[in-house]
């Protein structure tokens, strides 16, 4: 029996292809009941059903042959075999072989995890980032990975002139043209690196954006000999920034910080502060993480 959570609170759905066990709900195309709620009309079909198969998997300890499973879903066979494949695809399922059937994967407890770990570690970074932003007066920010997606999760703007914030929509694909971003897939195994650039691709945003996997991979490599990253006005013209990695008490890389500085500010001098401070600044966080005080 699955359960599903409609407007009204909790119901059972009856398991079974030709199955309605609960008044108010039909019989949607492929066999399966069809999610009735206040709301209705507003909810995706397939988007409900893979919910289901997930919510199917987590309730069994051992592998779910395909047969079980679309009978327990209200599915039939073809329908589940689309949408199981398209999770096993996403790494939320995992095939366990023909004979066995599926199971969950730790995809959803990790991703639990990293957003549990990412907003802890906000609090954690903010004093030394404020910090960092009053000492140079110019716009910082700390990034993590989420899926394939670069997201900022804590900024303080530039306290000087002449300085353009950038798009943070923007910089969601845009790992490969930022600092914060080349920071973190620097340290990635290069698989996952390449997973990152298949699924979000190498836009172009200025004409100095690395737009080849063969020059990212170079880039990646500099990155980690000189133990920091350089945006050079690759996503937005004009804007010049220094990243560094942060790293957790085991050594991975949790998410990265960085500098942006216009290019009129930006002198060899001034250049070489702004990337020592920032590798400074990182390093200090990341020795505080490796000490413990951070869980």
């Amino acid at each position: 029996m699955v359960r599903r959570r409609a407007a009204g609170g909790e119901r059972a759905v009856a398991a079974g292809a030709g199955a309605a066990a609960v008044a108010g709900e039909g019989i949607a195309e492929g066999g399966g009941p069809m999610l009735v709620t206040e709301r209705d009309g507003r909810t995706i079909q397939s988007v409900d059903r893979a919910l289901t198969l997930i919510e199917v998997l987590a309730g069994h300890d051992k592998p779910v042959g395909l047969s079980d499973l679309a009978a327990a879903a209200g599915l039939n066979v073809s329908t589940c075999h689309h949408l199981v494949a398209t999770l096993v695809a996403r790494g939320y399922v995992l095939h366990a072989g023909r004979s066995r059937g599926y199971m969950l994967s730790l995809k959803l407890a990790d991703l639990a995890a990293a957003a549990s770990h990412q907003f802890d570690l906000v609090g954690f970074v903010q004093p030394d980032l404020q910090a960092l932003n009053e000492d140079l007066r110019e716009s910082v920010q700390m990034a993590a990975m989420r899926g394939g997606a670069l997201v900022t999760l804590l900024r303080f703007g530039s306290l000087m002139p002449t300085h353009v914030e950038p798009d943070e929509v923007r910089k969601m694909r845009a790992a490969h043209a930022t600092a914060t971003g080349k920071a973190i897939l620097a340290w990635l195994p290069e698989s996952e690196m390449v997973r990152i650039v298949s699924e979000q691709g190498l836009a172009a945003f200025t004409e100095r954006t690395i737009t080849t996997v063969s020059g990212l991979i170079e880039e990646l490599r500099l990155v980690r000999r000189r133990g920091h990253a350089v945006d050079e006005e690759e996503l937005e013209p004009g804007v010049i920034c220094y990243g560094a990695a942060l790293r957790d008490g085991s050594g991975a890389v949790v998410g990265s910080i960085s500098v942006s500085i216009p290019k009129s500010r930006a002198s060899a001098e001034y250049r070489s502060h702004v990337a020592q401070a920032v590798t400074a600044c990182a390093r200090r966080i990341s020795d505080r993480l490796r000490l413990g005080y951070y869980r």
